[in-house]
């Protein structure tokens, strides 16, 4: 058998040719851990003869290191060269730990506070924020988060509902659908300070200070069968403006031999003014959602739209400035307008009516 002996500070590194072709595919090897390649490349540097300063300065280490493999290797050949420290042992919750947290973050801590943050629980708890953490987020509680919901209090809520729903799923033939709200008290705001523009690596900013010139208020009518919005700017939100606006919707939907107008429970929506209006044009049927029920009136997705896309970041110089963009806004709207796709997942919670019954 060769043998390769290379002499450094008069010691002797013997490596057979069994081992050296052992240590070149480890130290080729592209899928073997680093640390399996670094020391058979010193192996390999030593049996070529290098000294410990060459292979300080080639391999980036240091002559501890170099001579802590060589002796190992020495004493115990390519065996040797595997890591002594296996790393430390993976530390998991148990069931029991993992239930403390649970039913600890769910239950209102003291001090006045009102929900428990993740550090404050893990010393109360003594575990560590990591592991409080991960068994969060493995039983998706959230802590940290609050959500708010109304709750309707009609007594009639199911009969409203599955009438408005029923609109939009099944509307009668030769009927337009309208969902009609107002939007009220938008403020024309004026910024004070100029608006920085969005750069890279910062977002658009608008100054703290502004001036109010005034308000107004939106009335706009989605057609639920093609997404189109008529819309109205007001100054004051009054019985009669909601009249002259339903005249101007009754106007465009006069091919239609019912018209079904969807809208809130608003005081203004009950007058008497209304109701002679509903009287002079019967084929116009109005159809109340049940209270604290919004999310039932389609227009009110309209409304969110416009709120992100114009008014949340837009400068108004006064009331007419704010109507002109509202009104520039509709048009342009009306170029991309399409239905919203409505969907009901459950219609068995509250809802049994068998035309409701048939949403997806």
């Amino acid at each position: 058998m060769r043998l390769f002996c290379v002499a450094r500070y008069r010691e002797l590194l013997t490596v057979t040719q069994e081992q050296r072709e052992e240590l070149t595919r480890w130290a080729q090897s592209r899928t073997l851990p680093a640390g399996d390649v670094f020391r058979a490349r010193i192996i390999l540097a030593l049996a070529d003869g290098l000294s410990f300063h060459q292979i300080k300065k080639v391999l980036q280490t240091t002559a501890p290191t170099i001579s802590r493999w060589k002796q190992r290797f020495e004493q115990q050949g390519l065996a040797g060269l595997e890591p002594q420290h296996k790393g430390s042992k993976p530390r998991t919750a148990t069931p029991a730990v993992q239930a403390r947290v649970c039913r600890k973050v769910q239950q209102r801590p003291g001090a006045g506070s009102t929900h428990w943050p993740v550090r404050r629980l893990a010393a109360e708890l003594g575990v560590s924020k990591s592991s409080v953490q991960r068994i969060l987020a493995q039983a998706r509680l959230q802590p940290h988060r609050l959500e708010r919901y109304m709750a309707s209090n009609d007594p009639h809520f199911e009969e409203k509902a599955a009438d408005v729903i029923g609109l939009y799923l099944d509307p009668p033939q030769h009927a337009a659908v309208f969902c009609l709200d107002e939007k009220t008290a938008i403020q024309a705001l004026d910024r004070l300070d100029p608006v920085l523009p969005l750069s890279p690596g910062r977002a658009g900013r608008h100054g703290f200070e502004y001036y109010r010139h005034g308000t107004l208020s939106l009335y706009a009518a989605l057609d639920v069968k093609t997404g189109h919005v008529h819309g109205k700017t007001a100054k004051r939100h009054t019985s009669a403006e909601f009249i002259t606006f339903l005249t101007e919707v009754v106007r465009q939907a006069r091919w239609a031999r019912e018209i079904h107008i969807v809208l809130d429970n608003l005081s203004a929506h009950k007058t008497k003014a209304v109701q002679d209006f509903l009287a002079d044009n019967h084929k116009v049927r109005f159809h109340f959602t049940p209270t604290y029920s919004s999310w039932l009136n389609q227009v009110e997705l309209w409304f969110a739209k416009i709120q992100r896309d114009l008014l949340d970041r837009g400068v108004f110089t006064s009331v007419t400035d704010l109507a002109r963009k509202i009104r520039k806004y509709i048009r342009a709207y009306a170029k991309v307008a399409r239905p919203f796709r409505w969907s009901f997942s459950d219609p068995a919670r509250r809802i049994s009516n068998p035309i409701a019954g048939t949403a997806h």
